[in-house]
Order: C-alpha cells, then structure tokens, then sequence
C-alpha cells in the first residue's frame, strides 16, 4: 500500500502542529515546514516524539515559508530523498502560518502605521505562500490525484478587529486563493477547503491586542461555552481527507462549535 504523505505549513504548534500529529495517527508521514529560534525548538521536539510515536516518519523544515528560494530548495529535497516513480505523492497540504503584522492602518505619526514592506510580507507569508508551495508541488509532479488542500482562516477575514487589518486581508486572501485553486485543480480531483476555526487561545492568537476580550466573548458566545481546540480543528480536517468527502470542494468550513453564528452574548441564552 502507497505511504501516504501529509505537507504542513506551519507545523510546529497550533492547528499546524495538531494535524500534523491526528494525520499521523491515522497512517500520514508528515512533512513539517516551520521557523523557530531555539528557545522555541523544545515544542517542535515535542511535535516530532507524538509523531514517531505512532510509528510514522516526521521530517521538518526549519525554514521562512514565504522564501521563494526555500520552497524551491525544500521540493526538490522531498523529490530527491522520498519521491519515486511508485509512489512520488503528497497527499494533504495544509498552509497554517501564523505570521504577520499587527499594526494600524491609519496615524498621526507614520512610524506607528504598517509599512508598505510590513503589508507585503503580511500578505505574502498568509496567504500568497499557499499558491507558491502548490506551484511547486504540481510541477514536480509531487501532489497525488485526488488529494486534499486545507488553508486555516478566521472570522476575521471579513470582520474587523483593532490592529488586524493586514491579517484581515491576509485571510480574505487566502480564502479567495482557496476558490481559485478548487476550480483549477478540480481536472486532478484536487479539492481545496478554507477551514474557519473558532477562537482559539494559540501564541499566535495571543498576540493580537485585546485577545483576553476576545476570549472572554467566544466562551460566552459558543453554544457549548468553551473555546475551539487545535485538536477539534484538526480531527475536522481528518475527516474531511476520507473518500466521502471528495464532492467538498471550494468552501469556507466552519469548525467552532455554532460560536460564529451567534452574534449576541446574553446570560440566559446558554443558561449560565
């Protein structure tokens, strides 16, 4: 039987980290692309272990995602050392990067605004990444018929939260890159899903201003008054690789337990 392959942007912690280890449990080997310093190595460590412990391989990527050299040099590796004419698939890419700037639009002083770079790079390693890794994976002939693309987006792709105007248009990217991929990958059987997670208390999560207000609001709007998991998110996406769902194709799938729904915190609606 074909060793099925899963790539993941984003790898290292978060919904990345979370699928990379349900994925493996299920029978994926996992390639794992992430930027980490060595203060943080220690939780990509962890993240390999939970692999490997369910007997599948774990090969990981310290490298800048958006890197246009990177993505090239890191193909052609996976290519070269793991691909044969057998058996040269990838079968899932799930882009989860995390990286961008949280600053405002509009100041009086311009230090204080993001900077023609900053947007860029926002956009770049949030969304337009996503194209890139694709791109290379088809023209390698690395990507497997009849496989799955997941890009992890937010409420925020259409909401506005302070500061979060460049990873607000980030993930109004993604998911618009999302669409486009469905339709020109569909003669490949291909099927591409944004999954909308609910709030989700993450260190890139925590980064945002005023998290703590959001938290708080998430917990008192979610039906079940609790936050989504990393690990709901990702046991979603395993569901959503399974033959079953190959006719699922150019969504914005919510994963949050009904939490985006409702628009109103009220004591009595969820009998607290």
């Amino acid at each position: 039987m074909e060793k099925k392959w899963a790539l993941i942007l984003g790898a290292s912690s978060g919904f990345g980290g979370a699928s990379a280890v349900e994925l493996a449990k299920h029978g994926y080997n996992i390639f794992g692309v992430h930027l980490d310093r060595q203060a943080t190595m220690p939780s990509v460590q962890l993240v390999i272990k939970k692999i490997e412990k369910t007997g599948q391989k774990a090969i990981f990527f310290n490298i800048n995602a958006a890197d246009q050299i990177k993505i090239n040099d890191t193909l052609d590796e996976i290519k070269e050392r793991f691909a044969t004419k057998e058996h040269p698939h990838v079968h899932v890419l799930i882009h989860s990067l995390a990286f961008g700037t949280l600053k405002p639009y509009i100041t009086k002083n311009p230090n204080d605004s993001i900077s023609p770079a900053q947007m860029s790079m926002t956009l770049d390693v949030m969304a337009h990444s996503l194209v890139y890794w694709t791109q290379g994976l088809v023209q390698r002939d690395l990507f497997a018929n009849n496989g799955r693309i997941f890009a992890l987006t937010s409420a925020g792709s259409h909401t506005v939260i302070p500061n979060y105007g460049a990873v607000s248009a980030a993930k109004a990217a993604l998911e618009s890159h999302i669409r486009q991929l469905a339709v020109e990958l569909g003669p490949m059987s291909i099927t591409c899903n944004s999954i909308m997670a609910g709030v989700t208390d993450t260190a890139a999560g925590r980064k945002i201003p005023m998290f703590d207000k959001m938290l708080y609001a998430a917990r008192m709007k979610n039906p079940r008054g609790k936050l989504t998991t990393p690990e709901e998110v990702a046991k979603a996406i395993l569901l959503l690789c399974d033959e079953k769902a190959d006719w699922i194709s150019g969504n914005v799938i919510g994963v949050d337990g009904g939490e985006y729904i409702v628009n109103y915190i009220g004591e009595k609606t969820f009998n607290k």
